[in-house]
């Protein structure tokens, strides 16, 4: 009897462990990114909103590239999403309370992307918190547009521009 629940855990252990494998085999990245305009007329510790030019996806191409289509495509989830100050080039984020990212498409209700709250960081990069939110829509159509809800902690003297750097893990069936 123990050996027949030990070669049970055995093969239950091996089946979901292949299946890890398999899913990683078929997964990959796709990345892109957006600036934010942050301007210096924002008002301090309130939300304010920034819109930014849609995002063209490539998705096609890339699915072409890892050997994948659209219609496979079972599982895409942001796993990166990081800021970075491109202008002025000195600047920190000394300023920003918190930022809040959303993404929608002409055929999909926006959801929130990432974010981060009680910013207290002298860098010019910063790393969001990313949701667990299924992206698949999102990431296989043409384009998306990009929702940013910032609140600022102080007086900005010049507008900033920020770049945004995504990173999806996408995950496709082989068939």
């Amino acid at each position: 009897m123990k050996s027949k629940l030990i070669a049970l855990t055995v093969l239950v252990s091996v089946f979901f462990s292949s299946c890890n494998a398999v899913d990683n085999l078929l997964s990959f990245t796709i990345s892109n990114e957006t600036s934010i305009k942050i301007q210096s007329t924002s008002p301090i510790n309130l939300p304010s909103e920034i819109i930014t030019p849609e995002v063209t996806t490539n998705s096609s191409a890339e699915f072409a590239n890892n050997k994948t289509k659209a219609s496979l495509v079972k599982d895409v989830k942001i796993r990166s999403l990081k800021l970075s100050i491109s202008d002025p080039s000195d600047k920190t984020f000394t300023f920003l309370k918190s930022v809040h990212l959303y993404i929608s498409t002409n055929n999909s209700n926006e959801i929130e992307l990432a974010y981060q709250d009680n910013i207290n960081t002298s860098s010019n990069t910063i790393d969001l918190i990313c949701t667990d939110k299924r992206l698949d829509e999102y990431i296989k159509a043409d384009s998306y547009k990009i929702r940013t809800q910032v609140t600022l902690k102080e007086t900005l003297t010049k507008d900033v521009t920020v770049k945004a750097d995504m990173k999806f893990r996408v995950t496709a069936d082989p068939f």
